[in-house]
């Protein structure tokens, strides 16, 4: 993504600054008109908030253009951010706002076949499906069976639910992060996950 400003000059550049700055450190200093701060959370965050959109929106272009506008959301509110909430939370729920936003305007435009959402993350190279290297043409055809399953089911879950499990499984967020991101206790959010997983358990219960 490209600077959205011109960098003031002397500015430090936060990844090579030799301070261990926290994220809020480095959002004041955008705030303070750091042009290098932003292009610093640009650079850390990207690629986990297309791979958020993209298991939100199935559409590479549309996750694209979706953590484009967080960033750009991010710059525009930079003079009224106040370190009073973990960085994280407050750009997830950006993120949030503008996936349920998406989800909702092109729901009756969405395509039937959408690649998986039990893909191998970009990050981690994780799944909810553990891959055997020696699978077999039967087992192959299985296992893509169960991924597939295992989107259909996740995309059928209530919002809410859809986006904790999202935010749990592939973002590798804790209860509190998910908490604060929903605005929920962490206790809610633990009831909100536990019973999304105990549904994909149901409903999934011939791939186990």
């Amino acid at each position: 993504m490209a600077s959205l400003g011109p960098r003031p000059a002397g500015a430090l550049e936060p990844a090579m600054a030799g301070v261990d700055y926290t994220d809020a450190e480095v959002m004041l200093r955008v705030k303070a008109g750091d042009q290098s701060a932003f292009d610093f959370l640009v650079q850390k965050y990207r690629r986990p908030l297309v791979s958020f959109m993209y298991r939100m929106a199935h559409n590479t272009a549309a996750a694209e253009d979706l953590a484009q506008e967080v960033f750009l959301r991010v710059y525009r509110s930079r003079q009224t951010y106040e370190a009073s909430a973990k960085f994280t939370t407050w750009l997830y729920r950006i993120a949030t706002n503008l996936a349920v936003n998406h989800a909702r305007d092109t729901r009756k435009e969405r395509p039937e076949v959408m690649v998986s959402l039990d893909e191998p993350d970009e990050e981690t190279g994780t799944t909810m499906d553990v891959a055997d290297g020696t699978l077999s043409a039967e087992e192959n055809l299985v296992r893509r069976e169960r991924m597939l399953a295992i989107r259909s089911k996740v995309e059928a879950l209530p919002e809410r639910q859809k986006m904790a499990v999202i935010m749990h499984k592939y973002q590798q967020m804790d209860y509190k992060q998910i908490a604060d991101v929903l605005k929920l206790s962490e206790s809610a959010t633990k009831s909100l996950l536990f019973r999304a997983y105990e549904t994909l358990r149901e409903q999934l219960k011939e791939f186990v």
